[in-house]
């Protein structure tokens, strides 16, 4: 980009609450970097695993287990301790 561009001021925000647009180009290679693309996957994959694998803790945490009864519903019933 030009310095002219980013320093004229045309009324676009400044600061962390403007929008960044970001291009990429693609570069073709004969042959492809093979080590590039396979560190790129396995990063990729990495990361799905562990968001899936957050999503599964926090799903866990928020549902209590169906084989424990609950142990507020039970607590304070003063019936349940005559015989």
């Amino acid at each position: 980009m030009s310095r002219t561009f980013k320093d004229s001021p045309n009324g676009k925000q400044r600061g962390p609450g403007r929008q960044r647009n970001i291009s990429v180009r693609a570069v073709r290679r004969d042959p492809p970097d093979l080590q590039k693309l396979s560190r790129a996957l396995i990063t990729l994959a990495t990361a799905e695993a562990a968001a899936e694998a957050e999503a599964a803790i926090a799903q866990a945490k928020a549902t209590p287990p169906a084989d424990q009864p609950d142990p507020a519903s039970s607590a304070g019933d003063p019936e349940d301790d005559r015989v």
